[in-house]
């Protein structure tokens, strides 16, 4: 052994190995779980998606509800790291207020959109009754870490005075809400695409229906963009 090699050195190409087989068990289970349910997702069907022999999921992951548990806190998590990416372009100056939410939001609709994340969401509305404990479990591991950090920065832009807010994880809540919740719907929960241009509307319409309500002065008429219907 050189100086400097490590036993932990020379594991390290094994152990990424067995982090890349876990990830694509991981990734080939929820797409099993997407398509079929988990009544009928199988451990033999999960080790076809994912190329791997049906001991090495338990190996990897145990039994099917683990498996089940395991992916959906997972995905959430990370689908979470992604979303809290999109804080980084969080505005700070007020003249640039509109603009920069806008920005944060339609990057946030993209990141609750993408594939894995409706995925998650409609297999965690389908499995509530069986796993009523996964609902918070799975919250805590994405959604409520990002609601936590808009908070934070909502609160910065209210001690500047940009914002007039003064319970920021409500706000936060409703600046989620106010930009995103039409989209379920129109959508079918994931299952059908979503017209970009209608996407756009309701974006603005949200952050618009923001700021009335927390900005610290009125917008003028020409900062408001019109909505459908207007």
């Amino acid at each position: 052994m050189s100086d400097g090699e490590t036993p932990k050195t020379k594991a390290a190409p094994v152990d990424r190995g067995r982090m890349d087989k876990r990830r694509a068990i991981v990734e080939a289970a929820l797409r099993v779980f997407a398509r079929v349910g988990y009544s009928q997702a199988s451990l033999d069907l999960i080790a076809t998606e994912a190329g791997v022999a049906k001991p090495t999921i338990y190996n990897h992951l145990g039994s099917k509800e683990n498996l089940f548990r395991h992916v959906m806190t997972e995905t959430a998590a990370r689908s979470n790291a992604k979303t809290l990416d999109v804080l980084d372009a969080f505005p700070t100056d007020p003249g640039k207020l509109r603009p920069g939410l806008e920005d944060v939001a339609h990057k946030l609709v993209d990141c609750y959109c993408d594939e894995q994340s409706e995925s998650v969401r409609r297999l965690l509305y389908a499995e509530a009754v069986r796993f009523p404990d996964l609902f918070d479990e799975v919250r805590a591991s994405g959604p409520n870490q990002f609601t936590d950090a808009l908070a934070g920065r909502l609160a910065r832009l209210a001690n500047a005075g940009h914002l007039r807010i003064e319970d920021p994880e409500r706000a936060a809540n409703q600046f989620i809400a106010l930009v995103y919740e039409e989209l379920p719907g129109l959508s079918a929960l994931g299952t059908r695409p979503l017209d970009p241009e209608q996407v756009h509307r309701i974006v603005t319409a949200g952050v618009d229906t923001f700021l009335r309500a927390f900005a610290t002065h009125e917008p003028a008429a020409g900062d408001i963009t019109p909505t459908a219907g207007t």
